[in-house]
């Protein structure tokens, strides 16, 4: 892989930018689908267990969205620490392609697909 461009790093870094309001955002309006489903709330058997699982659901995009919004928070310190772009594992360049896809990644795709299986 090559190593990114000064105009890259800039455009990935406004990427990253972009990505952590993104997540805070989504993480603030998805605060109240994570609430606790009220037991005593009068609503039928399906409803409630409809109820249960949106909540399990919300959870799990809330902590996919944490992660991520670690996961930026830490690349966009690599970047002003000028380590941006290089794979965690191998210390390889990731590749411009792959993030642009996913600013965040701390990893190349082979890496990735070894931490995988």
């Amino acid at each position: 892989m090559d190593e990114l461009t000064a105009e890259q790093i800039e455009e990935l870094h406004a990427d990253l930018i972009k990505l952590r309001t993104s997540l805070h955002e989504a993480l603030k309006a998805g605060a109240e689908g994570a609430k606790p489903v009220d037991v005593d709330e009068p609503i039928g058997r399906i409803s409630r267990g409809d109820a249960m699982q949106q909540q399990q659901m919300a959870r799990a995009t809330k902590q996919k969205n944490q992660l991520r919004l670690q996961q930026c928070e830490i690349a966009l310190k690599a970047a002003d620490n000028e380590e941006y772009g290089y794979c965690k594992m191998c210390e390889e360049p990731i590749g411009y392609k792959r993030l642009k896809a996913r600013p965040e990644t701390p990893f190349c795709l082979a890496c990735q697909n070894d931490r995988e299986k």
